[in-house]
């Protein structure tokens, strides 16, 4: 193993080629071991102005935003003032998705463990006032329910918009003032922003993304998704050194650096444990906690989050048993191989803890018959059709909708191929990855009632 200035030397003279390597504008990077921290950056802000990245520039984190969103809901709970185990209607009484049992039923805890069951790509734009985290949640009456509350995970960022207007109901002010005033102040943190309006103060990240298919990365049209979805992870933005700070409190039982008490003892542990399991998708978590993804490992537990906005991707990932934390913030291109070589490096030398292999189609997959998995798969952003030709080939539409559109969504037809026991794979990596589909549960007729990819998406019609 190594030691933390050898990867800070490593870093430092890799990342330039790894970037290039990897077609990512810029990136910058944070190491906590112990108390000790180690950062640095490579790469540019902007392929528009051509502004270098540094260690204090901001980054979006994307979906990491959920792990803030939870340890303010845990900040309640250590106070009496939410029970895991109470219906969110308990404080949220105006909550209303399609099935009235459900809304009715869905605890506390489902949401912050994605086991509530409704439609969960949701990204209604309900303006930029404070209000629009309230006005968000009102618009969730007619969402579907994939199944019935409890019964299995299926990622939901508009679960945890129902969270942040917990917290701004029982707090009485918005999210963006929650994370302000228990969260960014209380850890001490001098490069995050909550919005545009705030991240336009520091060395601004803005995200890349690909028009066409081999047409090159050009800097994103729109800087941030709706304000709505703040508490899923549409605006918050900082320095890889700030995330890493949120991250030791969570290592150091709920304690900031200079020893404020964040979270109750105990708390942040609870919010690390196993809480459900996953489907063997490859490139999430093996299992969530409150808030958490996990990834068992043959070495031990990494808990963090992934998170990713237009064109910004962002990985933090803990080993709790190693005091160890590593934050990579990035803006473009194939992030998540950059992800693999950067974070997977760290975690070799500093922990002896091996990131699992990236998922890959077999050399010679078997043909099969696909009869369970035909059929259309339909979301809100989305129609999935799977699909079996006259030679035994898989195939699968996507016809992006709504949403999706607006966020320059595509039609794409893949090949998938056999993986494993109810398992696909595509043939063709997209951006870098083969994302593993999971076909679930039976409608009755002994086809598959879901295609899992992190959301559960329902056979259309069943």
């Amino acid at each position: 193993m190594g030691n933390l200035h050898e990867v800070h030397a490593w870093l430092d003279e890799r990342l330039p080629s790894l970037l290039a390597k990897h077609d990512v504008p810029g990136a910058a990077w944070a190491v906590l071991q112990g108390d000790q921290v180690v950062d640095g950056a490579a790469g540019l802000l902007s392929k528009a102005t051509g502004v270098e990245a540094t260690t204090d520039s901001v980054f979006q984190i994307g979906s990491i935003t959920k792990l803030w969103t939870s340890t303010l809901v845990m900040q309640l709970v250590d106070e009496g003032a939410v029970g895991l185990d109470e219906p969110i209607r308990t404080y949220l009484p105006e909550f209303r998705v399609a099935d009235e049992d459900a809304a009715r039923r869905i605890t506390v805890r489902q949401l912050l463990n994605h086991t509530a069951g409704f439609e969960g790509d949701i990204f209604t734009d309900t303006g930029v006032g404070d209000d629009c985290v309230e006005k968000y949640v009102a618009t969730l009456h007619g969402v579907p329910q994939l199944f019935p509350p409890g019964e299995r995970f299926s990622y939901n960022n508009a679960g945890y918009c129902v969270l942040g207007r917990l917290v701004e109901v029982l707090r009485g002010k918005s999210y963006d003032a929650c994370l302000r005033d228990h969260l960014i102040t209380p850890l001490g943190l001098t490069h995050a922003a909550t919005g545009p309006y705030e991240a336009i103060m520091f060395r601004a990240a803005v995200g890349h993304v690909e028009l066409e298919p081999g047409a090159g990365y050009v800097p994103a049209p729109v800087w941030a998704l709706a304000r709505s979805n703040a508490p899923a992870g549409s605006t918050l933005a900082m320095r890889p050194r700030d995330l890493v700070a949120f991250a030791r409190m969570h290592l150091e039982d709920g304690r900031a650096a200079d020893g404020t008490a964040v979270l109750a003892p105990g708390t942040a542990a609870r919010m690390h444990d196993r809480e459900v399991d996953l489907p063997p998708l490859g490139l999430m978590g093996t299992s969530w906690g409150l808030g958490f993804e996990r990834f068992d490992t043959p070495e031990g537990t990494l808990v963090g989050h992934d998170g990713n906005t237009i064109g910004q991707g962002a990985f933090l990932r803990m080993v709790p048993e190693s005091g160890l934390v590593v934050a990579l913030l990035t803006n473009g291109g194939d992030m998540f191989a950059l992800h693999h070589d950067v974070v997977g490096h760290v975690l070799a030398e500093l922990a002896d803890v091996a990131l699992p292999p990236l998922p890959a189609p077999p050399a010679q997959p078997p043909r099969i018959d696909a009869r369970r998995y035909v059929g259309t798969y339909s979301a809100e952003v989305f129609d999935l059709t799977v699909s079996q030709d006259d030679d035994q080939r898989i195939w699968i539409d996507q016809v992006p909708k709504g949403a999706l559109v607006d966020m320059g969504g595509k039609v794409e037809r893949t090949e998938l191929v056999h993986y494993g026991d109810d398992l696909l794979i595509p043939l063709e990596a997209d951006r870098g990855m083969h994302m593993p589909h999971a076909f679930l549960g039976d409608d009755g007729t002994g086809r598959a009632l879901y295609l899992h990819l992190g959301r559960a998406v329902r056979r259309a019609g069943a």
